[in-house]
């Protein structure tokens, strides 16, 4: 009688592995392959409350807003006063400039949140490789 192998080339050869043998092997393969797919896991997703289009259309949505706001009180005011389209003119430029000043703040409102976790992420391995020397 042969003795058992775990070699899967005397498997396949026919020679006899033993149950015990067997199970210890099944169990080592299952352990390697839960490790293997714990270290293809992403990490921990973090929620993303801002994508690029996001951004974008947030921008544009402001200052197509302050244009419109402005055009329309500069309507209503010709309107009011007989003095079209002077109101108009002038309160569709002040709508654009308030548009851009929001714009304007919102981006800098958001690249401060992205220099915070940009700043929090480059400090946390430097933190590490301090404990770690």
């Amino acid at each position: 009688m042969a003795m058992p192998h775990s070699n899967i080339a005397d498997v396949l050869r026919g020679i006899p592995v033993s149950e015990p043998d067997h199970k210890e092997r099944m169990a080592q393969l299952e352990e390697r392959l839960a490790a293997m797919k714990r270290s293809q896991e992403p990490g921990p997703r973090k929620e993303d409350h801002h994508s690029q289009a996001q951004l974008a259309w947030r921008m544009v949505t402001e200052l197509v807003a302050g244009l419109g706001i402005g055009a329309v009180i500069g309507y209503g005011l010709d309107f009011v006063a007989g003095t079209a389209p002077f109101g108009m003119i002038v309160f569709t430029l002040l709508g654009f400039v308030a548009g851009v000043k929001t714009m304007l703040r919102s981006a800098q409102e958001i690249q401060r949140e992205w220099t915070v976790e940009e700043t929090a992420r480059d400090a946390s391995p430097k933190r590490d490789r301090d404990e770690e020397g």
